[in-house]
């Protein structure tokens, strides 16, 4: 009786919805599946941001509705933040806006700034959910390829010169998903001259940028000399402080795609709810953090180490990611990534998520999220090299 909109038929579908039907069906059944095929952080949430929520929620004050734009003093805390981390200067009411959640910003840029026609670029492998902005606002899309040999960062002299010159924007992703390569300063800054060269603004998505192994320090796009004139970058709570369900993001930089932001979210959304806001503060700007950080981390470092030193054994080679908490993992000779990732399913039960979930570039791999313990880890990969799988092919991709 009621069709959906053709616009909703047109979105892409949703890869891991089916993984995770997958993996529950397989549980069902009573297995002990080892799932790494997720992006959700396993730690809790610092408990100082937990009680500095439960304070705030329990004054009246936050009961309200937030200011539309988002509450000064957790605007005024970013620019803090900033500041402090970056060395980046941010005006807290024009170059700041307050998001729930970094996919929203991601998804509903293209409605802000883009009209039916404009050419969006975008990362293969990269988030499935930028083919969604796509789908919504009814724009066109290029990709450019990320390739080992060039460590997943994109080359931007191969871009063709009439696709750079007909982009609008361009989505770069570092520390990447699903990857886990870095960026470098160097990098930022040819991304910036190239941007200015072709008239192409830039969409920094920062989701993982407290996350680098071994001590990396993931450098900032903002910091980046020019960058506030060509783009603006989204920053996540989720993977920092664990606070993934909370639903709390921010877009920086640039002042006109940031009111643009603003404006379209005066339409659909009342903010976030105002004790978020304050325990995204504390989060940001409490002392604690610092090592709260670090020491996840080190978490983090423990499980790469296990799994990938694992993997080693059993002739499986990671690529050397220095961000996130991924592992990037080259399928064998004779399957495809998904072909690969049931197998894995059904015959060692263990998840992984199939690197076509992400673009035609990422079929040769698959992503392994480092969110169980370093022992279920080394578990996973016991369990696979009970396969033979690796013994007669060169995984090195």
């Amino acid at each position: 009786m009621f069709s959906q909109s053709q616009i909703l038929q047109d979105l892409p579908k949703q890869f891991f919805v089916n993984l995770v039907a997958k993996v529950n069906a397989k549980q069902a059944e009573g297995y002990d599946v080892i799932n790494l095929g997720q992006g959700n952080p396993d730690q809790p949430t610092y408990d100082f941001i937990v009680d500095a929520l439960i304070a705030s929620a329990k004054n009246p004050v936050s009961h309200k509705y937030s200011s539309f734009r988002g509450n000064a003093h957790f605007k005024e805390a970013v620019s803090q933040f900033y500041r402090e981390h970056y060395q980046v200067d941010l005006n807290s009411e024009k170059e700041i806006c307050v998001l729930g959640g970094a996919k929203i910003g991601l998804v509903e840029f293209p409605l802000a700034l883009m009209n039916p026609g404009d050419l969006l670029l975008l990362p293969d492998p990269g988030y499935p959910d930028y083919l969604s902005s796509v789908a919504l606002a009814q724009i066109d899309y290029a990709t450019f390829p990320l390739t080992k040999a060039n460590h997943f960062l994109p080359d931007l002299t191969a871009i063709p010169e009439d696709v750079a010159k007909r982009a609008k924007f361009i989505y770069v992703n570092y520390p990447n998903n699903p990857t886990g390569a870095v960026a470098t300063a160097a990098f930022y800054e040819e991304l910036v001259a190239w941007a200015k060269a072709y008239d192409v603004g830039v969409i920094g998505d920062f989701a993982y940028g407290a996350l680098g192994a071994e001590g990396y320090e993931n450098p900032n796009f903002l910091s980046t000399p020019g960058a506030k004139d060509v783009g603006i970058e989204l920053y996540t709570f989720s993977k920092t402080f664990n606070m993934a369900g909370w639903r709390l993001a921010f877009a920086a930089g640039n002042a006109q795609l940031i009111e643009a932001l603003n404006l379209l979210q005066d339409h659909l959304f009342v903010s976030v709810f105002p004790a978020i806001q304050d325990a995204g503060a504390v989060a940001l700007l409490d002392e604690r953090s610092k090592d709260a950080v670090a020491d996840l981390n080190k978490t983090y470092d423990e499980r790469r180490r296990a799994f990938v030193q694992a993997a080693e054994k059993i002739g499986w080679h990671a690529f050397d990611s220095k961000g996130s908490f991924y592992a990037w993992m080259p399928v064998p000779e004779g399957y495809d990534s998904e072909q690969f990732a049931d197998l894995l399913l059904n015959e060692a039960h263990v998840a992984v998520a199939p690197g076509k979930a992400f673009g035609k570039q990422g079929d040769s791999y698959v992503r392994i999220g480092l969110l169980v313990d370093p022992e279920r880890l080394v578990e996973a990969v016991e369990r696979i090299g009970k396969l033979h799988l690796f013994e007669k092919t060169n995984s090195h991709l």
